[in-house]
């Protein structure tokens, strides 16, 4: 990955091939309520592509490098369900909407030497540079992760949100290998993968889940778009839009980039009946999510414990069952089984390990006189 704000990925697709973002879902079988579910929640409305080159408009986000410096998240509304501190987020992190927005307020941060992402939702930034973020979320690139069943994410279906944007950098490559992020008025309390979380708005079992997914129908004539609307209109037929977030009627998330031309609004022509609705197999509510274990610790320690100022420690676990750790202060997301710390004073360290059934945490202590 490129560094910068909109830096191309450079043909990088995030998370594992078998990721359902990256899922082939042009053969998967149409769900039986899909012409009803078209009528009645979607509605008579045409995608609307929510990007361009206005910076209010869309999703922007930033790739930092492996050397980015660590800062403090003040976690608020949904602290609990949120990953700690610190986090390789730049002072000038561009956010949702711009500075002085009243909107969701997200910041995207890909960190292209450990390959983690890292979003925030209602963020903001302080003087000495640290945020404030209702939400956030760490995002290990190289797997295949979920935020723990029912938690939300800086998003309100539990997803990531960069994976599922339209970046202008893959448009002019020729090729988009995932699928987008798109919203409605009206969603249910249940959610379908690779959703894990509902923000339900409506009361009616029959509304539409987070996690389901739209696809582009393969009969519909996409000849008379230009080259780079072909390509993102194939890729709608190939992986489909996936329900990310309560808002407007077919709402397709874009990045905010000034190379846009006006191509994009072509896509203002596509019916919603161009669609279908992907099978949803399983849907989740209340009553029948997935339970299981969370990760377990059976150690975590310090050596050596007692250290002068600066000095050297090194921190090492055994964990079990997780799908990435953090450990703060100091460090943040991290891999392996053991990292260096060189606290100056007293500090208790915590180890959170998190997977799709919940967090477990220890902590230790180092001395510092």
């Amino acid at each position: 990955m490129s560094v910068g704000q909109t830096a191309s990925l450079n043909g990088f697709v995030p998370f594992s091939s078998s990721s359902l973002w990256n899922a082939d879902i042009s053969s998967v079988p149409v769900d039986p309520n899909s012409n009803t579910i078209i009528s009645n929640w979607v509605g008579s409305v045409n995608i609307h592509p929510d990007w361009g080159t206005d910076p209010t408009y869309g999703i922007p986000y930033v790739v930092v490098n492996g050397s980015q410096s660590l800062v403090n998240v003040n976690l608020g509304a949904y602290g609990g369900e949120s990953d700690p501190g610190p986090m390789p987020v730049p002072a000038t992190a561009p956010v949702e909407g711009g500075s002085s927005s009243t909107g969701d307020r997200h910041v995207l941060v890909l960190d292209n030497g450990n390959c983690f992402l890292y979003e925030l939702y209602n963020s903001s930034v302080n003087s000495d540079g640290s945020w404030n973020a209702d939400s956030t979320a760490v995002w290990d690139l190289l797997g295949n992760e979920q935020r723990p069943y029912t938690w939300t994410s800086a998003d309100a279906a539990g997803l990531p949100i960069f994976p599922g944007l339209v970046r202008y950098d893959e448009v002019a490559a020729g090729k988009i290998n995932h699928a987008f992020r798109f919203t409605l008025p009206k969603t249910s309390a249940a959610f379908t993968p690779p959703a894990s979380h509902w923000a339900a708005t409506s009361s009616d079992p029959t509304a539409p889940p987070m996690g389901m997914r739209l696809r582009l129908k393969s009969s519909y004539d996409i000849s008379s778009f230009s080259t780079q609307m072909q390509v993102i209109l194939t890729a709608m037929k190939t992986y489909g839009l996936i329900l990310a977030d309560n808002g407007s009627a077919l709402y397709v998330t874009g990045v905010s980039d000034s190379r846009w031309g006006s191509d994009f609004n072509s896509l203002k022509t596509v019916p919603a009946s161009a669609f279908e609705v992907v099978q949803m197999n399983p849907v989740y509510t209340n009553a029948n999510y997935p339970t299981g274990s969370a990760p377990t610790i059976s150690s975590f320690t310090a050596s050596p414990t007692h250290v002068s100022s600066g000095g050297s420690v090194t921190l090492s676990w055994n964990a079990g069952s997780f799908d990435y750790v953090v450990v703060t202060p100091g460090l943040g997301a991290v891999r392996g089984t053991s990292a260096t710390v060189n606290p100056t004073a007293t500090t208790t360290y915590t180890l959170y390990a998190t997977n799709q059934y919940g967090r477990t945490s220890a902590t230790v202590t180092v001395n510092v006189p």
